[in-house]
């Protein structure tokens, strides 16, 4: 009997200290939630070189974020494995707002395009909401010999065996509009991948590469002042900022159409009330005068408010997962 008794008071400290560590984690918990956001600096992580469409979105916005939140923020440039690499650092990051994404199109094709990815962007990451639509420009090294569209659709279609296509490395936006460029004028010309988005426009501006299709974020400037030729924008309308490029849709490319949207995530598991302040700080920003004056110049243009949020950004991302998957699969484009 007395054995049974020892067993039973055993079992009943047991009982009350696991009782009291629930109550002392679930304490620790709704502080943590509860706590002050932020209280120090913020890294945004991008995971593509610096200079960049996407570096300059995200600097742009994280000038006005940053005053908002009353906290720096600091830009991390994790370029490698065509986005993969910064998304992942993003993804085993800790759960407490102090470590953003900011990416575009790009993680939706990842998952078809790199047969060893490391997490799963859909469920390994809690989106904020969606920033800006980019649309693409295809442009020339400046000594190509066609002027306008029809003449340097017919010139690559005569010459294709001779002519080079410069992107920014697998699966990025570059890459991706290649894709459909050439799939659309059935043109089976050499692409030449670059560490980023700068090493392949210094290529073209050289002269080493013949031609490319990138966000207008990063040619704009160059389209203006006649440093590359210029040829069509793959947005559905012209371009305020660029009214005199026509859209491949114009010729007839219909399937060639692509907008680069831009989002922002942290890692799954990341309070709510952190979520929710991030989200609020972007939205501020994307009502700002100066964003917005720097996004026009850039021809990108916010997403509306309804989309700016985790449930805007999370339904664009599964249809573009599923869009993309059976185009990759087709072209037979992989990395490991």
């Amino acid at each position: 009997m007395k054995i049974f008794k020892q067993s039973k008071n055993i079992a009943a400290q047991s009982l009350l200290a696991l009782t009291m560590m629930s109550i002392s984690l679930a304490s620790t918990y709704t502080f943590a939630a509860d706590a002050p956001y932020p209280t120090k600096p913020i890294t945004i992580v991008v995971p593509y070189n610096a200079g960049g469409p996407t570096d300059l979105l995200a600097r742009t916005l994280a000038t006005v974020m940053s005053k908002n939140l009353g906290q720096p923020i600091n830009i991390d440039n994790v370029g490698g494995g065509g986005g993969t690499m910064g998304v992942a650092n993003v993804v085993s990051a800790p759960k407490d707002g102090y470590t953003v994404l900011i990416t575009h199109i790009g993680i939706a094709t990842a998952p078809a395009l790199y047969r060893n990815l490391r997490y799963n962007a859909v469920n390994d990451l809690d989106p904020i909401g969606l920033i800006a639509d980019v649309p693409m420009s295809v442009i020339a090294r400046p000594t190509m010999a066609a002027d306008n569209l029809k003449d340097f659709l017919a010139y690559a279609t005569e010459n294709k065996n001779k002519l080079s296509y410069a992107h920014s490395g697998v699966g990025s936006a570059s890459h991706l509009c290649g894709m459909l460029l050439l799939s659309a004028i059935n043109a089976d010309i050499l692409t030449i991948p670059h560490k980023g988005t700068k090493p392949a426009m210094d290529a073209l501006l050289a002269g080493k590469v013949d031609f490319m299709c990138d966000q207008t974020t990063n040619t704009t400037d160059k389209i203006k002042s006649k440093a590359v030729k210029a040829y069509a924008v793959t947005s559905k309308t012209r371009l305020d900022a660029l009214p005199d490029l026509p859209t491949l849709e114009e010729s007839g490319l219909k399937s060639a159409t692509l907008n680069v949207w831009q989002g922002m995530w942290v890692p799954k598991g990341t309070p709510a009330l952190v979520v929710k302040r991030i989200n609020a700080a972007m939205q501020v920003a994307l009502t700002d005068a100066s964003v917005l004056a720097e996004l026009a110049k850039l021809s990108a243009k916010p997403y509306p408010s309804a989309q700016q949020t985790p449930a805007g950004l999370r339904t664009l991302q599964k249809a573009e997962v599923a869009k993309w998957a059976p185009i990759i699969k087709k072209a037979a484009v992989f990395a490991e």
